[in-house]
This record gives structure tokens, C-alpha cells and sequence, in this order.
């Protein structure tokens, strides 16, 4: 699947950008929230230690998902959009071609 030369019209940069920024908070204030709960419950040191890592590991998760690159746009709406944090309908008024590969990265 050839993605990386597709073009993004202007219209497509602004639903991309929307949608994108709409899936990242999302996550992002689920983060928070289990962060909260975690944090609400450290009794001892070692309960800081796996929350650091449970955040350095959440931290090294979001920087690689959230590529913010046009070539990459593709599968990483595909993977939102599978992980539950994005929904197809908010990219509506992508490209019919966009759509249909991010329909068929889904299925995979």
C-alpha cells in the first residue's frame, strides 16, 4: 500500500489536524485518569518506582503512535481509529482514497 506520496489538500490538513488533536487528548485525559488512581494508592516507595515506569513506558508509547507526519498519517489513523480513540466518522471529508486505506489497514 503506497501511502507516502499521497497529497493532503488544505481541507484534509484541517480534518487531519482536528481529528488527530481530538484522539490525543482523549487518551491523554485517560492517562490522567488512570495516573490519578495509580498515584492515589502509592504506599511505599516501590509504589512510586512502577508508577515511573508504568509512565515511562506510557511516555515512550504516545511519542511513537502521535507521528504527526503526512506519509504516516494513514496508519496512524487506522490504529486510533482500532485502538478505540478515534472514530472513522470524524475523518469524514478525507479523500475517498484516504478513507478506503485506512478502511482496509483496519481490517488487518
Amino acid at each position: 500500500m503506497q501511502v507516502s506520496d499521497t497529497e493532503w489538500s488544505s481541507k484534509e490538513k484541517k480534518i487531519a489536524q482536528e481529528a488527530f488533536n481530538k484522539a490525543y487528548k482523549r487518551e491523554v485525559d485517560a492517562l490522567i485518569k488512570v495516573i490519578r488512581h495509580q498515584a492515589s494508592e502509592i504506599v511505599e516507595l516501590e509504589d512510586m518506582w512502577r508508577l515511573h515506569d508504568f509512565l515511562s513506558a506510557r511516555r515512550h508509547e504516545l511519542d511513537g503512535k502521535y507521528d504527526y507526519r503526512y506519509s504516516a498519517l494513514i496508519f496512524v489513523f487506522s490504529k486510533l481509529v482500532k485502538d478505540g480513540w478515534l472514530h472513522l466518522d470524524e475523518l469524514e471529508g478525507l479523500d475517498k482514497d484516504k478513507l478506503a486505506k485506512i478502511s482496509v489497514l483496519l481490517r488487518m
